[in-house]
């Protein structure tokens, strides 16, 4: 059979886009078939360096940050409504790209144009002038709060959503004047350059948006390091995290930090079975448990613990494993060779430790390629074993006995993450004090995985430094301003001045 032609990507720098120097190229991998499908140019240190210089000159000489609220708003709902008319077209890119689901990446699609709408919104409605009350001594003053952009952003983002973690990153940095790179990550850059292409034809003036696709080592490490950027927004792990954090150090710029997780999900014993099995297995399994909130810790109690396990084992022997394309299939492959082994990897740790694997476990039979993994559900946790510990971003869901419920809020805690979590229960007041007591920056109550744009997400301790989306999010994207007006107007009423002169 004849290989359809390959897709070919550009780097977007400028307003423009370009090869990579030297003509370098990498290929994206279907995780599907195993197949190449597009070839992207591949940038390097250099390509980076044009980048950020052409953010640095729209932020310094252009007039991004001095348009108007209105005038970015109407740029924003551009950039939106070009998104909604493609949605579909991408979704299809992003399939092949990451390997999500068809019936997934179509609705990110669709969330993502809200999104941006929301941004558009915020635009002009983000308090950039406001005056503070504050106490009049020694001094009879005015004093106001200003926010201003940043200026040059760096924006280092992960495979699994690639075209939400875009827009999640995109959206405030403009929404508040600011300059950016988009560096996406190297297993999936399309989706991303779709979305160039879109901004190439708004009204966003060139410079403002610039996508280089390339490696950590070399595009990543010189946003984090170079004195033309002034912040670094990553969503990724924690191990690369740190890595941002320390190389971001030497010119202390200011980092958000959206990592890993290891989230903890509780059903108490008046929960709805119905909707807490399924809410449990949407919370681990969605997008093949490739997401940083998942629900991967399942604490039950020893009284429901047994129906809970056979009730979760029949309903996930019936989800579709298959073609991502088809919009039949709930699970499709993970994102590499190498992730599907990281995945075995602590599959087999996990049995070695002596948990048990109540269902999956293994590659699926009727599948000779692409890169499965079965959704997998082990019971006999221990909260202390590298299971239950570490990250394992896969479909492997860790089922752990509780004894009563001070007990499940202490293993919830025993985490070096606090990302997710949520509480299944008929009484949503004694949900909402489990979910008080839980360390953990979002709690879902007889739910999973909803995010709203309008409200904050991040991370408690290693799961993150600062927060995206609302308010909360969009401020990360500024630098805050006092401005004190004198209102005495008299130099013999100042005597604080007799501090040096004398009275």
């Amino acid at each position: 059979m004849r290989r359809a032609a390959m897709q070919e990507y550009q780097l977007y720098i400028d307003g423009a886009f370009s090869d990579a120097e030297g003509g370098k190229t990498a290929d994206s991998i279907n995780p599907a078939t195993e197949e190449p499908w597009a070839r992207i140019a591949r940038a390097g240190r250099r390509d980076t360096q044009r980048a950020i210089a052409a953010a640095r000159r729209a932020f310094d000489e252009g007039p991004w940050p001095r348009m108007s609220q209105a005038d970015r708003k109407k740029i924003l709902n551009q950039i939106a409504d070009g998104l909604e008319a493609r949605s579909q077209e991408i979704a299809a890119v992003e399939t092949q790209d990451s390997g999500g689901t068809i019936r997934k990446t179509s609705g990110d699609m669709m969330l993502g144009a809200n999104q941006l709408k929301y941004f558009a919104e915020m635009a002009e409605k983000v308090p950039l002038l406001e005056e503070i009350q504050v106490p009049q001594f020694p001094a009879q003053s005015k004093n106001y709060l200003q926010h201003e952009p940043i200026g040059v952003c760096g924006q280092i983002i992960p495979w699994n959503f690639p075209l939400m973690m875009a827009v999640w990153k995109i959206g405030p940095a403009l929404c508040t004047g600011n300059t950016l790179v988009l560096k996406p990550a190297s297993d999936t850059p399309c989706s991303a350059l779709e979305l160039a292409k879109i901004i190439d034809q708004t009204d966003l003036p060139k410079g403002v948006v610039n996508v280089v696709h390339g490696s950590g080592a070399e595009c990543g490490e010189e946003l984090c390091t170079s004195p033309l950027v002034d912040k670094v927004a990553l969503t990724g792990s924690t191990e690369v995290g740190r890595r941002v954090q320390q190389l971001a150090s030497g010119t202390i710029k200011k980092v958000t930090l959206e990592l890993g997780g290891k989230s903890a999900n509780i059903i108490l014993d008046d929960a709805d079975l119905e909707m807490a099995i399924d809410g449990s297995l949407f919370g681990c399994f969605f997008h093949q448990g490739q997401a940083c909130e998942s629900g991967t810790r399942l604490f039950v109690s020893e009284k429901l613990h047994d129906e809970v396990v056979s009730r979760l084992v029949e309903r996930t022997r019936q989800l579709t494993i298959g073609d991502p394309m088809d919009f039949g299939t709930a699970q499709g492959p993970l994102i590499s060779a190498r992730q599907r082994e990281t995945v075995l990897g602590y599959i087999k740790a996990g049995v070695d430790e002596g948990a048990k694997v109540a269902v999956g476990g293994k590659r699926p039979e009727h599948l000779a390629k692409g890169y499965y993994v079965e959704p997998t559900i082990f019971v006999d946790v221990k909260n202390s074993m590298k299971i239950a510990q570490e990250e394992i971003f896969g479909p492997v869901l860790c089922v752990i006995r509780y004894k009563n419920i001070d007990d499940a809020i202490r293993m919830a805690n025993d985490s070096i993450y606090g990302l997710g979590g949520a509480v299944w229960s008929r009484d949503k007041t004694k949900a909402l004090e489990v979910a008080k007591q839980m360390r953990t920056g979002t709690v879902w109550i007889n739910d999973y995985h909803l995010l709203s744009v309008a409200a904050p997400f991040g991370g408690y301790k290693q799961s993150g430094i600062g927060r995206e989306f609302g308010l909360e999010g969009i401020l990360e994207y500024t630098e805050v301003k006092h401005v004190h007006v004198d209102q005495v107007d008299n130099r013999p009423a100042k005597f604080w001045y007799g501090a040096l002169f004398g009275a």
